[in-house]
Order: C-alpha cells, then structure tokens, then sequence
C-alpha cells in the first residue's frame, strides 16, 4: 500500500496493513496498550459510565441486553465487542440519542486507526490492544451516556482492563475455554477474569455453573471492598406463565421474555438488569421490557428462514445458526435445542467446524442422545481450523455419528441424499465456531448492523 494515499485507504486497509506489521495471536499484558494510551491522552479515563463485562459465556448476550435497555430509556450507548463476525465495524458502535446506536461509520474507524498507529510509532504490539486504544479515543470523542466494554479475552491482562474506575464490573458464565492462555481450572480462569474488578467498584456476578469460580470472583469482590451481587443469591430470575420473573432486594418485576430463545437467556438478562442497576442508572420495569424485546446477538441461536442455506437444504428444513464453541456454550445450546424438540420433533443434524484451541469431544458430548448425525466442515476464515477428517473422528469419540464435508454446503447436499427417507424435516444447527458463523453470515446477506 502506497502510504501517501492514506487518506483514500478503508478502515479494512489500515487493519490489513497493521497486521502485517505486528505478529498475530495474544500477548497478556497492560503495558504495550498503556504506553499507547498515554500518548493519546488517557482517553479510557473520558468515557461515559462503563460497563465492563467479563466471562467466558454470556458476554456478548449480557452486553446486548444492557444496550438495548439503555437504548430504550432513551440512552446514548457506545458498545465495544469482540471478535467481529463479517466486518471489524462490528466491534466498535457508537451511541445516538433519540435513536439506536450505529456502527461506526467507515471513515471515521479509518481515521481513528491511523491516528493511533501514529501514536504508537511502530512499537511492538498487537492489532488487538491498537483496536482497543481505538475504541477508547472514539468512545471519548463522541458524547453519550454509557459504554458498554466487553473483554477479548481473559480479564486481568485484557488490554481493556486499563479503566481506573468503570461503573460496574460484570463477570458473567466461567468455563473452560482458552486454557493455554488462562489455566486449566476453572478457579485459575475465574482469577483472570475477576482481574478487571477494582477497589470499591459494583461487582454483579451471573449465574455460575461452578462453584470453584463463583466463590473464587466473590473472594476478590470481598478482598478489594466491592459491594457484591451474586445471582441466585442476590437476585435472580425465572419464567413464570410465560413471563420473565426478575427479582433482588428491591422488589420483583413480571417483564416480557428476552427475544433472544434460550433458557439460559433468563439468566443473562437478569445479569443485565442488575449491572445497570448496580451502575446507578435509573430504569424503568418498561424500558426493561422493551429492551429484552429489541436485544440481538447476531450468529448466537439465530435463525435463518431464506436465502442459499434454506435452498440448499432439506425441503422444510429448519435452520438455526450459533457461534458457541466450548463444551458449556454446547450444552446451553443442547438445551435450547431440547425445548424446541417439546414443541415440535425433527430430527437434529449438526453442520460443525471448529479451530484447534478448542475442546471439540467436549463440545459435542452435550450432543451426545440428540443428534442423529453431524458433517464436519472446514473453517475457511481461520489458519486454526481443525481438519473436518480429525473433527469427525473427535464427534465419533463423543458417541456421534459423523463425516466429513467439503464445506456447508456440501454437507447440507450429503444430507439430502444421505436421509432421503426421515420422519420429518430436520433441525440443522451449524455452528463451533465465530468464523463458520461469519463465513456462513456473509455467503447469506445476513451481515450484522
């Protein structure tokens, strides 16, 4: 690329071209990004009131619903997420009063990019930690009235955890996940993720799965003079006659059910309620209302009702698409799949890639009983992905029937052949992987905005 022409460059540009000049993958530590920030002028202590999301599951949802809630009390809500599925705008939205808030405008994020990059003068760092100092000076440069921060990965190295004082600190689901990076217990996961709570800052913990990090994030909270919001103790929530029962300390509210399907959704909701509470935003049970109808999570349990996929597909086959790639995402999406099964019966086929930090056998055990079959397919935005041969062989060791496909949609063209004979038009979930997901969500005009 022809720097001199660098004010016709894309955001897309400037992003290939940093790549190419710092080394991929992660490298846990504050220092890098911090030098960066100072250089810029500390943007990360001008945002509005932070939420700073951290866990293994349940991120991406929690930080949907308080968008979506703040947005409908009328609320400017800047968003930081990550990875992105289809396009590096995704990761980077910017809050608007009156109206929802807009990923950022391409030659904005652009601009943005190349200042920081000058600021960092070609010092060692990753694209990650640029990205966030980006997010930073963008979300201090634009007025609004909350940020909601979601951490990469882990917590206490993250390159977001350099906020002094967010406004709440939410650690949602804990879970194996990025062992190499994290630890292989959960307690040792647990650790780095409570990393980003700060002294004398809200702490609402999401429902825990395990014990060992449940205990392992409040002994943190304690240690550091958190007031403490732990779910199933402090608040929690259930479905009541078709309702959404939340309920804490200071009463109980009958709401609407999330939009977003999922039982375990309730329970992500409620994280949310609590955090904007705990934040000192003032929200009425009608703006929570409002908010679990209009919060979305592209690729996590979404449907997809037309284009190539539906055409490829079985005739009447219904397809549902979801990123979860750890074995607890796996068994909270085998549960979901469970309750549509009460409600209708089709036989259940899995469309599966995955790249290799992952655990597959542990992923599709929780499939283990409920799929009559799965194709295993390549991951193509990923140099990580996992054979489909060695996936195949890694579903058979979980008990399922498994083969290889070329890609998804050969796959969903073996089904047609391979089942012409089944009782009823199937389920298909293709998912195991962010990257399958944005493939899958680009190749189908179905890119998030």
């Amino acid at each position: 690329m022809d720097r001199k022409t660098v004010t016709q460059t894309t955001a897309a540009d400037e992003i290939e071209h940093l790549m190419r000049l710092h080394p991929k993958g992660y490298d846990l530590s504050l220092g890098r990004v911090e030098r960066l920030l100072e250089k810029l002028g500390n943007p990360q202590d001008r945002l509005p009131p932070v939420i700073h999301i951290a866990g293994t599951n349940g991120k991406g949802s929690a930080g949907a619903f308080c968008r979506a809630i703040l947005e409908a009390e009328g609320l400017a809500v800047h968003v930081h997420t990550s990875p992105h599925l289809v396009h590096w705008h995704e990761r980077f939205r910017i809050g608007e009063k009156a109206r929802p808030g807009q990923l950022v405008d391409d030659a904005v994020l652009a601009e943005a990019i190349r200042r920081v990059a000058k600021a960092n003068d070609g010092e060692a760092i990753t694209v990650f930690e640029i990205l966030t100092a980006v997010a930073f000076l963008l979300f201090a440069e634009h007025p609004a009235d909350a940020t909601v921060m979601e951490v990469g990965l882990g917590g206490r190295f993250d390159a977001t955890n350099v906020m002094k004082k967010p406004a709440v600190s939410l650690i949602m689901p804990i879970s194996l996940d990025h062992q190499a990076y994290l630890g292989d217990r959960v307690e040792l996961i647990a650790a780095e993720k409570a990393g980003i709570i700060k002294a004398g800052v809200p702490v609402v913990v999401g429902f825990q799965q395990e014990d060992a990090a449940r205990d392992t994030v409040v002994a943190t909270a304690d240690r550091l003079g958190c007031t403490l919001s732990v779910y199933g103790q402090d608040y929690h929530a259930h479905e009541e006659h078709g309702r959404l029962v939340y309920q804490d300390e200071m009463g109980l509210s009958d709401l609407t059910l999330p939009q977003l399907p999922g039982r375990h959704q309730l329970s992500n909701a409620a994280a949310a309620i609590r955090a904007l509470k705990a934040a000192g935003f003032n929200i009425s049970d009608r703006a929570i209302e409002e908010g679990l109808q209009q919060a979305k999570w592209p690729g996590r349990m979404q449907p997809v009702t037309d284009g190539p996929l539906i055409d490829e597909a079985v005739a009447g086959a219904e397809i549902w698409i979801d990123g979860g790639h750890n074995p607890a995402a796996g068994h909270a999406i085998a549960e979901m799949l469970a309750e549509l099964e009460e409600r209708k019966e089709r036989p259940l086929f899995l469309v599966s890639g995955m790249i290799n930090t992952k655990d597959p056998v542990g992923y599709f055990a929780a499939f283990a009983g409920m799929a009559r079959h799965v194709y295993t397919v390549p991951v193509q935005g990923s140099d990580a992905g996992i054979d489909p041969v060695v996936l195949a062989e890694d579903a058979a060791s979980a008990g399922l029937s498994s083969q290889p496909a070329s890609d998804v949609m050969q796959a969903l063209a073996m089904m047609r052949e391979d089942f012409k004979d089944m009782e009823a038009p199937p389920r298909i979930l293709i998912g195991g992987s962010l990257y399958l997901i944005g493939d899958i969500l680009a190749e189908n005009g179905l890119v998030p905005s």
